[in-house]
């Protein structure tokens, strides 16, 4: 009961600041509302919030980071990893990371399209590169989490053009 109040005001509070920040939310599937079992749910959770974690504070740009196994355990197969290694890597050049590095990593909302599939919506925060240009950067993007085997594995591939990557003052 505990753990669930504490997730429900966790989903409240990414919901507020979601609202407060401007972003759009996620747009929910075209069939309504999703019924997910609750144990698959909260898998989710601890998976993303494994993952996305483990990247902040990391260079993109690094062999370590490259190698990392604990990373790579999130994808079914070593091609899909580095599909997403590539386009993450690319997206944080463009959005002007300073190394290629988000310092903070927030996971913003979650939106089941159906049993076995989830969205996430996640925003990167990293020290902007460019020259005279003081502050942050953002890059908010939307990753596709497919259950499969037991296991929600990310699944690499434009979700939406929902990626977006904006100057912070």
């Amino acid at each position: 009961m505990r753990r669930t109040c504490r997730t429900m005001l966790a989903c409240l509070l990414g919901l507020v600041s979601l609202a407060c920040a401007g972003n759009e939310p996620l747009t929910a599937p075209d069939t309504g509302a999703v019924a997910v079992d609750s144990s698959a749910a909260f898998a989710l959770e601890r998976r993303v919030t494994g993952f996305y974690l483990r990247l902040a504070e990391r260079r993109f740009n690094s062999l370590e980071t490259y190698r990392d196994f604990i990373t790579r355990s999130h994808f079914r197969t070593p091609e899909l990893f580095l599909d997403y290694y590539a386009d993450l890597a690319e997206s944080f050049g463009a959005a002007h990371f300073e190394q290629d590095r988000p310092d903070r990593v927030a996971i913003e909302e979650f939106l089941f399209e159906d049993a076995l599939t989830a969205r996430v919506q996640v925003r990167f925060r990293g020290l902007d590169s460019r020259p005279l240009r003081p502050g942050y950067v953002d890059l908010v993007r939307v990753d596709r989490w497919e259950w499969a085997d037991g296991t929600w594995w990310i699944r690499p591939g434009r979700v939406s053009d929902e990626a977006t990557a904006t100057p912070v003052r």
